[in-house]
């Protein structure tokens, strides 16, 4: 998904207010080894991209953005929430370098609710955690994790140990950490 940036000198707080009065973002881009580079999103732009994403997939989703004439893939690793209004105030990019593993959170879906077992018996879908962190290379991001739940009884769960990950990909959660539960009403 292609961002446009531009580079800023952020260097006085009341700039960074005018930005945010005109709608744009404040970012800072980071690569390691490399010092971080202040840059601005377009807001309009940047808002667009959030409404097409599924919720919960912004950590997965590859951006390119153009830095010094350079298109460059990477992630967000970090926002920033007006408490109130709950507009975007800053972001956090990590260039992604396609040698180098990087941390990633995957959000977990499920197949199959509506037949699970467990909910046709009188139970509930409790989801216990939404994302699980993992380790590995830019290609082998996975978009998201899915788990078939239909034979799920109740008081069942899966755990993180139940996921299929490709090969090059590491959890950095325990295997025993549960992540869905069908729980009795």
């Amino acid at each position: 998904m292609k961002l446009n940036v531009s580079k800023r000198a952020g260097k006085s707080k009341s700039e960074l207010t005018q930005l945010r009065f005109k709608g744009d973002i404040p970012a800072v881009v980071y690569k390691m080894g490399q010092p971080s580079e202040k840059l601005t999103v377009k807001g309009s732009e940047f808002a667009a991209v959030i409404r097409g994403l599924k919720k919960g997939y912004l950590p997965t989703t590859i951006f390119e953005i153009e830095i010094d004439g350079k298109e460059c893939p990477s992630i967000v690793k970090g926002i920033q929430y007006h408490p109130t209004t709950y507009r975007t105030l800053h972001l956090d990019f990590q260039l992604l370098d396609e040698k180098i593993m990087v941390d990633v959170k995957v959000p977990v879906t499920f197949l199959g609710e509506a037949e699970c077992i467990g909910v046709k018996l009188g139970g509930f879908v409790r989801q216990v955690i939404y994302h699980v962190k993992v380790r590995c290379l830019p290609k082998d991001i996975p978009s998201d994790f899915k788990l078939d739940i239909r034979s799920l009884a109740i008081g069942e769960s899966m755990r993180v140990g139940d996921i299929e990950m490709s090969e090059g990909v590491i959890s950095l959660v325990p295997e025993k950490e549960i992540i869905i539960v069908i729980a009795k009403r």
